[in-house]
């Protein structure tokens, strides 16, 4: 075996027997002094010195290095790529945590050096059942933060935004990242073999393929969803970002748990506030109630918080956008009051729009096919309206 190699294959070997108890894989180390000291050792050696851990000795000892070492060869001629907490390329942050996993699966594009450089890692959660508020501002606050290009970042750390890829909040937000210019992970609950939601396969994709992104995942090829995996998923979005944001989530979801555990870590937790009589809110008041997080006021002061220095990016100006759209005065007054009533009545569709504006059917189609043409507006399945996040 390449020595040069030892500390991703061994950690795949002991990830494999062990993955679910990355406390115990770190003391197992501490024990025996390193990886290779650790793998040195005969069967019955490793009995003894398993003491009162003897229940996963059955477990570690039925692995074998030889065997990792073909996982290792396999998946490295598909492309994936291995961190092991031993490599320098591990991120600082999550490498903190006390239940950091031994080893990290990478599928991407971008070297693992360049996924893991030195940024700002912001972790963006929420409800599945998210809202057209929630979507709204999930994308209104990525949109709003400084890209690469800005002025002021240069001298900062670039953001990057980290989510686990699942329905609602989390798939918002990684392609709102892609959308703006951002780099985005996706940390997967399922083996790195596979993509959870199978739906979001296509995402899942675009993320692997856009520069500086990544899926990662610390389970083996072959785990599927255990609703455990889920809660073991969430430590690592946690553990890697120095601020998680909560959009929405009831007073029971994976974002709270996610923010919760965050916080533990000593990171930065912020939640959106919403309407007390709303479900999907009531887990983020919570939180501020707790003052576990601290509410989301605007952009300038959030942005302030997460990048001292940097300006937020502001939206562009949607009656300048909307005026240069069309031709004639006419028809572009007549845009910008559907705009002005989809900004006031969120989710409004193009029946109650021609019944607020007086503008019959047939025009009133053609001007939101045309401002939906432009991305000025977004429709969501049952035809309710919605501005883009980019405009003021």
């Amino acid at each position: 075996m390449d020595k040069g190699n030892f500390s991703v294959v061994g950690a795949i070997a002991l990830n494999s027997a062990l993955g679910d108890n990355p406390k115990f894989s770190h003391q197992l180390i501490d024990r025996f002094g390193s990886m290779e000291e650790l793998f040195s050792f005969g069967r019955s050696e490793k009995q003894d010195l398993f003491g009162p851990y003897s229940r996963f000795s059955s477990a570690f000892l039925e692995q074998s290095l030889e065997e990792a070492e073909k996982q290792y060869r396999k998946l490295s001629g598909e492309g994936i790529q291995f961190v092991s907490i031993f490599d320098r390329q591990y991120p600082s942050l999550l490498k903190e945590c006390l239940d950091a996993p031994l080893l990290l699966y990478v599928r991407s594009c971008s070297p693992v050096e360049s996924i893991f450089k030195e940024g700002n890692y912001l972790a963006m959660v929420g409800t599945r059942d998210m809202s057209s508020y929630g979507k709204e501002w999930c994308q209104r606050i990525i949109s709003s933060l400084p890209d690469n290009s800005s002025e002021t970042i240069h001298t900062r750390l670039s953001p990057a935004i980290v989510s686990g890829l699942a329905r609602g909040i989390d798939i918002t937000a990684h392609l709102a990242a892609l959308d703006n210019g951002l780099r985005t992970i996706a940390v997967s609950p399922v083996g790195v073999d596979d993509v959870y939601p199978r739906h979001h396969s296509a995402a899942a994709e675009r993320i692997a393929s856009s520069e500086g992104s990544a899926i990662i995942t610390d389970y083996p090829p072959g785990t599927i969803p255990y609703p455990g995996n889920f809660l073991r998923r969430n430590r690592i979005i946690a553990g890697l970002c120095q601020s998680t944001i909560l959009v929405e989530s009831r007073v029971r979801g994976g974002g709270m748990m996610t923010s919760r555990l965050a916080a533990s870590y000593g990171r930065m937790v912020f939640a959106l506030p919403g309407r007390i009589d709303d479900p999907r809110s009531q887990g983020c008041n919570q939180l501020i109630a707790d003052n576990i997080a601290a509410p989301i006021v605007s952009m300038p002061s959030l942005v302030t918080q997460l990048y001292p220095g940097c300006e937020y990016r502001k939206a562009k100006d949607l009656k300048n956008t909307v005026a240069s759209m069309f031709q004639e005065r006419e028809d572009a007054d007549d845009a910008m009051r559907l705009c002005m009533e989809i900004k006031n009545k969120r989710g409004t569709d193009s029946d109650n729009l021609c019944e607020l504006t007086g503008i019959d059917y047939p025009r009133c189609s053609f001007l939101l096919g045309t401002l939906e043409s432009a991305g000025v507006i977004s429709r969501d399945v049952i035809g309710g309206c919605f501005i883009n996040a980019i405009f003021d």
